[in-house]
């Protein structure tokens, strides 16, 4: 019954999602007040009924209903509850009405947080939102009905993939999602603007926390599936520029080129039509991932989908939401006349090329990602592009984009003076000279490469921190003086200085691990140790664990350090009972400074066992500056000017009467 109430909710949410998207528009339109109106209404009931429709599928993968055809292919009864519970969105069907639960979300707090926005434009954002709901809703309906009968029942499940069965999957997605959906309500923005034929100020700061939003969202949910990556996975690395990889990365490169686009819109008055642009791009990667994991041209861990049937739909689906809005800027684009005039050396001037030369690294990355797919489709055969092709064009892009980096805040708006802003920075330069000398001699290998990639994150924080001395005139006022400066300034400030700050790290730690990993593969029986970076690795056996639905060998390795043991590390290699299918993990040990990590491979001739041994220096960097990067961008969206629900405009006070 509860699974029937679950299909009839959502059933009523599409009806209600057709409402949505079609009388709002028209009383836009038509400046019908009773139209718009409708809309906010309309978004609470689809959010309603879809919650209601996502509580009962998630009930009943709680109580392992195996009358329901997704539960019984994607679950089973021996399951530790977290990944019941995360096995709803661990497969196509459900991870799609999450979704859409995210989609409505998004609309229910654009209805209740967007109250001072004008009518007609927050009457166009819902419509478009229910507009794209229509779509997805049919999608899951009519080709991924999640709530499909068995009948008889089966006894138990299939299982849920073992390489999900892990707490950074159980996460990952929800983020990554409202990173996705999060780019919708700026596409919504795009769109509704293109419709009113008006772009200026108060639009962008209005579309600024929603972009924002979905970045750090999208940032938190790639940092995710990397670092489950890193650890299940058991090769060592954190990135493979897996296409599905890429399919999240893309968006999250054009969100970022949208965010700092916002930001001259917003001050200067420019750069209105290609901010509208990058609205619509950026969702539009979005919705390319969606297809991608989703039609059955991939074959990843991370794909769902294998059905031509859903491919065809989405790809419709893609044509009419891209074509359609790519059209309409088409036509309403010319009509966005840019105010603000600069000059190339400026503040805007740095965020221009900011923009080109994310937008041409993404571009970059969708050739890589697309090029193999397509040479496919046409019978040139199956090729595979991998790490030198990204390494090659997409690592020259960035070299010159972080190096702006640094430079760009110090500008002044219109005008700047570029001598001016280096001669400021002639300690942060020295200072990154240095330690690239240095880094490079220490390293003692030939290319001066990854010591580059050290003094340039060096030259990103040093220029991050000069930037906010400059801020609180450091040193140039009284302590008092400056510290009343600090506590003056907005939090987007902050922000924006802790996530260039977290890109630093970032930056920092890609290089050290991507360069310096140590590596080390071979067959150890009990008793052999073996030297890596300076550990000594002792390999002490293996014995059988049980766990609730596998079981494992589990390693133990002593790690020693001059002399002493600093740690026991236990790798295990599980073998899951119902899907008969054998998965790693590793054991890691890690420091602010690097990582140690063990991989337990296949059991060889008598009591050996291949194994590998990593060190891996300054990767825990990479999570961190993720981190940081996220708490950068939560303390911009508690900052008051960045809030949807700006205060209303005051009212002018009454003239007051005039002296005789």
């Amino acid at each position: 019954m509860i699974t029937e109430l679950g299909h009839f909710a959502l059933i009523l949410a599409f009806c209600v999602a057709l409402v949505q998207g079609a009388v709002p528009l028209w009383g836009a339109w038509r400046g019908h007040h009773g139209m718009m109106a409708l809309a906010p209404g309309a978004a609470l009931a689809q959010a309603v009924l879809i919650a209601i429709s996502f509580a009962a599928l998630t009930w009943a993968y709680v109580v392992s209903d195996f009358s329901v055809q997704n539960i019984f292919e994607n679950s089973h009864s021996l399951k530790p509850m977290l990944y019941k519970v995360s096995g709803v969105w661990g497969n196509h069907e459900g991870s799609l009405l999450l979704w859409v639960l995210i989609l409505a979300l998004f609309g229910l707090a654009v209805a209740f947080l967007g109250v001072n926005l004008p009518m007609t434009l927050r009457s166009r954002i819902l419509a478009v939102q229910g507009l794209i709901a229509v779509g997805f809703l049919a999608f899951s309906l009519f080709t991924s009905n999640p709530f499909l009968r068995l009948d008889p029942a089966p006894i138990d499940g299939r299982d849920l993939n073992p390489l999900l069965q892990d707490p950074g999957l159980a996460f990952h997605p929800p983020f990554l999602y409202l990173g996705y959906v999060g780019f919708s309500m700026t596409f919504s923005f795009a769109v509704a603007a293109l419709l009113e034929g008006r772009v200026d100020a108060a639009w962008a700061r209005w579309v600024r926390p929603w972009t924002l939003a979905a970045w750090v969202s999208l940032t938190l949910g790639i940092a995710m599936g990397s670092w489950w990556a890193y650890y299940e996975l058991g090769w060592g690395g954190w990135w493979f520029w897996d296409p599905v990889e890429n399919a999240s990365f893309m968006p999250w490169l054009a969100g970022t080129a949208l965010l700092h686009s916002a930001i001259v819109t917003e001050k200067r008055g420019a750069l209105k039509s290609w901010t509208v642009l990058l609205a619509i791009i950026t969702f539009s990667l979005s919705l390319l991932g969606t297809f991608l994991v989703r039609s059955g041209v991939l074959t990843s861990v991370h794909a769902f989908a294998t059905d031509p049937t859903r491919g065809v739909f989405i790809l419709l689906l893609l044509v009419v939401a891209i074509g359609g809005s790519l059209a309409l800027y088409a036509w309403r684009a010319p009509t966005l006349k840019a105010d603000g005039l600069f000059a190339p050396i400026s503040r805007e001037g740095a965020l221009v090329l900011n923009n080109l030369l994310l937008a041409t690294a993404c571009f970059t990355v969708l050739i890589g990602t697309l090029y193999p797919l397509l040479l496919d489709v046409v019978g040139g055969g199956k090729v595979s592009v991998g790490s030198p092709y990204f390494e090659l064009t997409f690592i020259p892009l960035m070299v010159p984009l972080l190096l702006a980096l640094a430079a760009g805040p110090l500008m002044p708006w219109k005008r700047a003076d570029l001598k001016g802003v280096l001669s400021r920075m002639k300690a942060v330069m020295t200072v990154s000279l240095v330690v690239w000398a240095l880094a490079w001699w220490w390293a003692t290998d030939l290319s001066p490469l990854p010591a580059f990639g050290i003094a340039l994150a060096t030259w990103i924080g040093l220029g991050v921190l000069l930037e906010y001395a400059e801020r609180i005139q450091l040193f140039r006022l009284p302590p008092g003086e400056s510290w009343r400066r600090a506590t003056g300034l907005p939090r987007a400030a902050y922000g924006m200085t802790l996530s260039h700050l977290g890109l630093a790290v970032l930056v920092a730690g890609v290089t050290a691990s991507s360069a310096w990993q140590t590596e080390v593969i071979r067959s150890m029986a009990p008793g052999d140790s073996q030297e890596v970076a300076g550990y000594s690795f002792v390999f002490e056996g293996v014995e059988p664990v049980q766990g609730p639905n596998y079981v494992a060998d589990r390693g133990r390795f002593e790690v020693f350090s001059d002399g002493d043991m600093i740690a026991v590390m236990e790798p295990e290699k599980r073998q899951f009972f119902v899907q008969t299918m054998q998965t790693t993990e590793a054991a890691i040990r890690t420091t602010l400074m690097a990582d140690l990590y063990v991989v337990l491979g296949d059991q060889g001739e008598g009591s050996s066992w291949a194994v590998r041994l990593y060190h891996n220096p300054l990767v825990p960097w990479i999570w961190g500056g993720c981190l940081l990067m996220v708490f950068g961008g939560l303390i911009s969206l508690s900052d008051r000017r960045l809030r949807l629900a700006i205060p209303a405009r005051r009212k002018a006070p009454a003239a007051q009467a005039q002296p005789a």
